[in-house]
């Protein structure tokens, strides 16, 4: 690293050229990466498992001796929707705090957090009891959101991200298999007491939970973020470091970097910067990451938490066996990422985001029709939908990857934050409570109705994407979206992609 002050300065206006991001692009795959993988991406297995314990749960926790007076739409409903609520609200206000203080300290703090919340929800008592607690999970895994991916974009090279990316966010769905299956074993009155056995999924995902905190601990600091806030030499040194460990462990040198990239320290971003940053300068980037946000929003925070109160309304399958179905959808969810990452790499973010989203659509379209005319059965309708989701799990995937790889570095955790939150207000606030009272009406059409609108909004969002997709695959961070202290020779355009 070259530096035209002390590497470390903070004094505004210092000017520091540095290799750093073209030292960890140029990286090939290699252990410490899968440390990374581990440490940061799994504990969506932990939130998948708790959300889909939630939703098998719904049906159990409204029968006398559960231990708490609830119905199963307020569980589908409201605890879904004050969950979403918190999540919302946790990813802004961390988000904000991961800007400003650094990925590593709040990817400890949000997953704490999570981790409490959830033990106090096992230990539930009472409604409303349930209910804020279902809330601070949110919050912490609103947190978690907006840290983690800002984190593991940061730390994964060019040309692996969006395959990485995808299949982190998409191993939601190994939690949810895991939730489901876990479920057949907690409601079964033979082996646990009605009331204690719901409680017992919190507890094993807390513990999980701190075998991942244990993990994350190694997880390092972003080396971007370092040299951005003044702390050059650390990100040199780390990136160093790094670099050893994978010549050790190849058995050879490393190719030379190819470019550098020069920032001027300052102070930290103000939130009219953010808001300038994002709705001026790119706005049409800001129009995209708002629609895919608001598509899979309400297809997932919507129709998925009340996949099994349709199994039990209109198939009479026993709540104590909704597991079984919600596992097969689950599994496709996780499939899709898993198949399809690699080709948003490879044929690209345009092709591939609008065409997931579009074919998700078109088939949730065809679902509806079959249900509305009575030619399903919970088997093919659990077959349908599996189908659905292996490409509706992999264009929501694609939602967080974009957001966090299109805006500059010094608002990347935030614009996380801020277009999760909004597109998740209104496709994950709105959604449960409306399609909640749909789907448990017990009306064929009403439900239909929640199928038309989860659709459309894919669909709707999928030609957004046509039109607005960055082409990101294979380009560093810094080219994507130049950060706000990088050194200028001419004024800011007004307007950009």
């Amino acid at each position: 690293m070259t530096a035209h002050a002390t590497p470390d300065a903070t004094t505004p206006g210092t000017a520091i050229t540095t290799s750093v991001p073209a030292r960890l692009d140029r990286l090939p795959w290699s252990r410490w990466h899968w440390t990374v993988v581990i440490g940061l991406g799994t504990v969506w297995i932990l939130d998948g498992l708790e959300v889909t314990v939630v939703g098998n749960i719904a049906g159990r926790l409204s029968e006398s001796g559960s231990g708490l007076p609830v119905t199963s739409g307020e569980v589908t409903g409201l605890a879904a929707a004050l969950y979403v609520a918190g999540a919302c609200s946790g990813a802004l206000f961390f988000g904000r705090l991961t800007d400003k203080y650094g990925r590593k300290k709040l990817f400890i703090v949000t997953l704490a957090v999570y981790l409490a919340a959830t033990a106090l929800t096992g230990l539930s008592f009472s409604s409303w009891w349930f209910f804020a607690f279902r809330f601070l999970t949110g919050f912490g895994i609103g947190g978690e959101y907006a840290a983690i991916n800002s984190a593991i974009d940061e730390l994964i090279p060019a040309a692996f991200r969006g395959r990485v990316d995808l299949i982190i966010n998409g191993s939601f769905w190994l939690g949810a298999v895991g939730g489901s299956l876990l479920s057949l074993v907690m409601l079964d009155t033979d082996i646990f007491p009605m009331d204690v056995g719901w409680r017992l999924t919190f507890a094993l995902g807390v513990v999980l939970g701190l075998v991942i905190l244990l993990v994350r601990r190694h997880v390092p600091e972003s080396p971007r973020w370092l040299f951005i806030h003044g702390r050059g030499k650390e990100a040199e040194d780390l990136v160093a470091s790094i670099e050893r460990r994978v010549e050790a462990e190849k058995g050879h040198g490393l190719p030379p970097p190819e470019g550098e990239i020069t920032i001027h320290q300052r102070g930290p971003v103000t939130f009219r910067e953010i808001a300038r940053t994002v709705f001026s300068r790119y706005r049409r980037r800001a129009v995209l990451g708002l629609s895919l946000f608001i598509g899979q929003a309400f297809l997932y925070n919507a129709i998925t938490f009340g996949f099994g109160a349709i199994l039990t309304t209109f198939f009479d399958v026993s709540t104590s066996r909704t597991g079984y179905f919600f596992a097969v959808i689950a599994a496709g969810n996780f499939i899709g990422p898993l198949v399809l990452g690699k080709l948003f790499d490879t044929v690209g973010r345009r092709v591939m985001i609008s065409s997931t989203y579009l074919l998700s659509g078109v088939l949730l379209f065809g679902t509806a029709w079959l249900f509305g005319a009575g030619r399903l059965t919970a088997t093919t309708l659990t077959a349908c939908w599996a189908v659905v989701l292996f490409f509706a799990s992999a264009g929501a995937s694609s939602a967080y990857l974009t957001v966090s790889e299109i805006f500059p570095m010094e608002t990347r955790a935030m614009a996380i934050a801020f277009f999760y939150a909004l597109g998740t207000a209104a496709g994950g606030i709105s959604g449960p409570l409306l399609f909640s009272d749909l789907t448990s009406s017990g009306v064929v059409g009403d439900t239909v109705l929640a199928f038309r609108i989860g659709a459309l909004l894919m669909c709707l969002a999928g030609l957004v994407a046509a039109f607005l997709a960055v082409r990101a695959e294979g380009r560093s961070l810094e080219s994507i979206a130049e950060p706000l202290s990088a050194k200028r020779p001419d004024p800011v355009p007004a307007t950009a992609e």
